[in-house]
């Protein structure tokens, strides 16, 4: 039996990955911090699949707390096939002379320094394997920046960056690297940017119809389900709606 790693599994991408991978007879290694929402998650997923699921309570901005967790695991539960790096948000979308520095470390923290932070582990469980397939999740925020994005774009030219290196690393050892890009996709993420204000998150999809977590799930087991031979170095996926990260045609 395969296993998937997944981060940020309790909401959007990360929750509807989980269910995918679970329905195509993955066992699972859920990492989130609300372990209220994980458990119940692993619970319905081992239920309803006849799956075995592992959660694991961590925020990866913590990379002390993040390797006791992961080298924590049982042996047969470190042979990862698929990592997705999924754990990221943005917060706050203000000019760079008005942008809070809090909200800057929260995102380099938690998109740049928790992606490497978990990869740098699972990675190596993957080389001693010979075998393995990385997800990254960037943005089209990856590809263009737009005005009031500034630091959220500048973590995912970061993640984008990354993905490149990491494919050009990984190489030797026959480990698959693959970039997801979305465009608007409707998740708890820009509640999360907004801090909790769902008004104002709700605006930013009004008038289009945006993409849903499970077509991004669905676009990541594409990748995965590929021929040992093929890989799929980026996708870029955006709604119909959506031409440009700023240019959306709203009825």
């Amino acid at each position: 039996m395969k296993t998937a790693l997944i981060t940020g599994a309790t909401s959007g991408i990360g929750k509807s990955c989980a269910h995918l991978f679970a329905q195509q007879g993955y066992q699972l290694v859920l990492v989130a911090r609300r372990e209220d929402k994980l458990n119940e998650i692993a619970r319905h997923l081992a239920d309803k699949y006849a799956i075995e699921v592992k959660t694991l309570i961590a925020d990866v901005r913590n990379n002390a707390v993040l390797t006791a967790v992961l080298e924590g695991l049982p042996q047969q539960w470190k042979q990862i096939d698929v990592l997705i790096n999924n754990a990221g948000l943005s917060q706050g979308l203000d000019p760079i002379d008005k942008g809070d520095t809090t909200d800057w470390d929260t995102m380099i923290d938690t998109n740049v320094k928790g992606l490497l932070y978990v990869t740098k582990i699972v990675s190596g469980w993957m080389i001693s394997a010979k075998k393995g397939h990385i997800i990254n999740i960037g943005s089209i925020a990856g590809k263009e920046v737009y005005p009031n994005g500034n630091v959220y774009c500048a973590t995912k030219h970061a993640v984008d960056a990354l993905n490149k290196g990491m494919r050009m690393d990984l190489l030797p050892h026959g480990i698959k690297v693959t970039a997801i890009n979305p465009g608007m996709v409707e998740t708890e993420f820009s509640v999360v940017r907004f801090k909790g204000d769902e008004d104002k998150a709700k605006k930013v999809y009004e008038g289009l119809e945006p993409l849903l977590a499970q077509d991004i799930a669905d676009a990541i087991w594409f990748a995965v389900s590929r021929p040992a031979h093929v890989n799929i170095n980026d996708m870029l996926i955006m709604p119909a709606a959506q031409a440009s990260a700023t240019l959306v045609n709203r009825k």
